[in-house]
């Protein structure tokens, strides 16, 4: 997950499967015609209850579980990366996701990448057994579980919210599943800096990037960290921008200018999202991204 500032940066896409598309198969396809167009990646999306902002998008439509979906499209495709932006950690047990995660790493051949964050909806947060007040102290350990199983062949850890030994743990993944830590808080780039193999944000400036970035680069010194080890992407929509949520825009040459800024600023991957639940316009949006970008 090293930036090479040699390569171009890489154009990822959303598979909508937090859109309330209501063919599961649908969704499938737009992974396997992102591979087919030349997509560097595809990524899903993680909630568990139709709640909040995904309520007042979707309202009772599906929104579909992103590891389930990733592991379809990894049946029908061979190169494309499959990337989570972000899965809500507190919502999961970081033992049964370790496993599921090496799982889909190795049926896919080394291709996964877990983009994870603390979360932001308590209600949702506690209804699936995780207290909000201790989401990040909870997240930081089950990246350290998830780690150990990963790559230990005795794992063993005791922890606040973990606790095991004497047990053998496998599949091991084909690959060190490469751990992206969302979020644009100060308190993100920082863990970010301290344990994350990347950072990505979503919807910030070229502006408010760089500055983003000069914050990671500090937090990696003071962690003692190389901070070109720490690869950083962002998810922006196809739309206008708007207060507190930069965008992409609609039009091929505002994509690609914007595309052009934030790979001026050493960008490795640029997730796109058409923000649609309508099928025809996701396929048509996807098009001329690709045409825009690739």
């Amino acid at each position: 997950m090293e930036y090479d500032s040699a390569k171009p940066m890489r154009i990822g896409i959303s598979l909508l499967n937090n859109w309330g598309l209501e063919d599961p198969e649908a969704v499938v396809e737009l992974g396997v015609r992102a591979e087919a167009l030349g997509f560097d990646s595809v990524w899903a999306h993680d909630h568990v209850f139709n709640v909040g902002h995904v309520f007042d998008r979707i309202g009772g439509r599906p929104y579909y579980e992103p590891l389930t979906v990733l592991s379809f499209v990894a049946a029908r495709t061979r190169r494309i990366r499959l990337g989570t932006s972000v899965l809500v950690l507190p919502y999961h047990n970081p033992i049964r996701l370790a496993k599921t995660a090496a799982t889909l790493d190795v049926l896919s051949g080394g291709r996964l990448i877990l983009g994870i964050g603390v979360g932001a909806i308590q209600k949702e947060m506690e209804a699936l057994g995780t207290p909000f007040k201790v989401r990040g102290a909870f997240t930081d350990e089950a990246i350290a579980v998830m780690r150990t199983l990963w790559r230990d062949e005795d794992p063993s850890f005791e922890g606040t919210f973990s606790h095991f030994d004497g047990m053998t743990f496998s599949p091991k993944p084909r690959q060190d599943i490469p751990v992206v830590i969302g979020g644009v808080s100060r308190a993100a780039i920082r863990r970010a800096a301290r344990l994350g193999d990347g950072w990505q944000p979503l919807g910030l400036s070229p502006d408010a990037l760089a500055q983003g970035m000069a914050a990671l680069r500090e937090e990696a010194d003071a962690a003692g960290r190389d901070v070109t080890k720490i690869p950083v992407s962002i998810a922006l929509s196809l739309a206008a921008s708007r207060p507190g949520r930069y965008a992409l825009g609609a039009e091929p040459s505002e994509i690609a200018a914007n595309a052009k800024a934030f790979a001026a600023l050493g960008v490795d991957t640029l997730i796109v999202s058409g923000n649609t639940s309508d099928l025809r316009e996701a396929r048509s949006s996807m098009e001329m991204v690709a045409r825009a970008l690739l």
